[in-house]
């Protein structure tokens, strides 16, 4: 079950969770490396918007849809979901994925790579 640490605007989740989360309706990955690491795989169907640009991204974001947001360890993905709350996302919204995108792979969840996109 999504947990929520004091003083934190979002829920942490595992890769299980996240797992099961991932091809939901109303669910959306954001996947916040940068474009050189999403291109050596990512979470199926995950959207690129690296860390640092979320900010002057944050209107491609649905308000409407829980955001899972990944890296490589859990660390950028938590700076993005902060900035999002920051940006007035609805926290209830927010998720971070607190393994990242190499322990997804390494786990064999649905992964894509730049030859199938």
């Amino acid at each position: 079950m999504p947990k929520k640490n004091e003083g934190e605007p979002y829920y942490r989740l595992t890769l299980d969770e996240a797992a099961e989360m991932h091809g939901q309706d109303g669910v959306l990955i954001v996947d916040v490396r940068g474009t050189d690491e999403y291109g050596t795989g990512h979470v199926e169907g995950a959207i690129s918007i690296p860390v640092d640009e979320v900010l002057s991204r944050v209107g491609e974001l649905p308000t409407d849809q829980k955001l899972l947001f990944i890296c490589a360890a859990g660390v950028r993905s938590g700076l993005a979901a902060e900035m999002a709350a920051a940006m007035g996302l609805d926290t209830e919204n927010l998720y971070n994925i607190e393994d990242g995108t190499p322990a997804w792979i390494e786990r064999q969840f649905p992964t894509s790579y730049p030859a199938n996109g």
